[in-house]
């Protein structure tokens, strides 16, 4: 039976009010991992509400900024999703509906749309850049080399899990 870094309870056990042991280092890691993304989310959220945008509708909008005026077909746009999407024609068409995103064909191909960061799009994240990075304070509990060891991490794991097949069990 795995047990807790700590003697008693893990800082993670108290918070989720658990009263059994982990069955493992990696589960207690894993929902651990999970219940930060949880935090990190929603104070993401508290920044985008005030804009009228969510942090997916951000992340296209970001996404189309560095594309440029060429701008990005929808795929590739999903492709360079933080959190993929399986919806991203319905999410870039109510950004369109916002008036922060344009489409239009493309000129030697019909078929391909490519998507462009409208006027207000830009002016919106001009609005929003100074309260994102504001955000990179929700990690100011870890010191740089500690951010660093962080990335790496993360970068060991989503390579881990980009390499295996999701296995479903019966």
């Amino acid at each position: 039976m795995y047990r807790a870094v700590t003697d008693t309870h893990s800082a993670l056990a108290r918070e989720i009010r658990q009263g059994k042991p982990f069955r493992s280092a990696r589960q207690e890691a894993t929902l651990g991992l999970l219940k930060t993304v949880d935090l990190l989310r929603r104070r993401e959220a508290e920044v985008m509400e005030p804009f009228g945008v969510t942090d997916q509708q951000y992340n296209v909008l970001r996404i189309l900024r560095g594309a440029g005026r060429e701008g990005l077909p929808t795929l590739e746009i999903a492709h360079r999703m933080i959190q993929r999407t399986p919806g991203i024609t319905r999410l870039i068409d109510r950004l369109e509906r916002k008036g922060l995103v344009v489409r239009r064909r493309c000129d030697t191909d019909r078929r391909q749309v490519y998507c462009v960061l409208a006027a207000a799009g830009g002016r919106l994240l001009a609005r929003m850049d100074a309260p994102v990075a504001r955000m990179d304070a929700l990690l100011a509990a870890l010191s740089d080399p500690d951010v660093a060891t962080l990335i790496r991490l993360l970068d060991s794991l989503r390579a881990g899990l980009a390499s295996k097949p999701n296995r479903r069990k019966a």
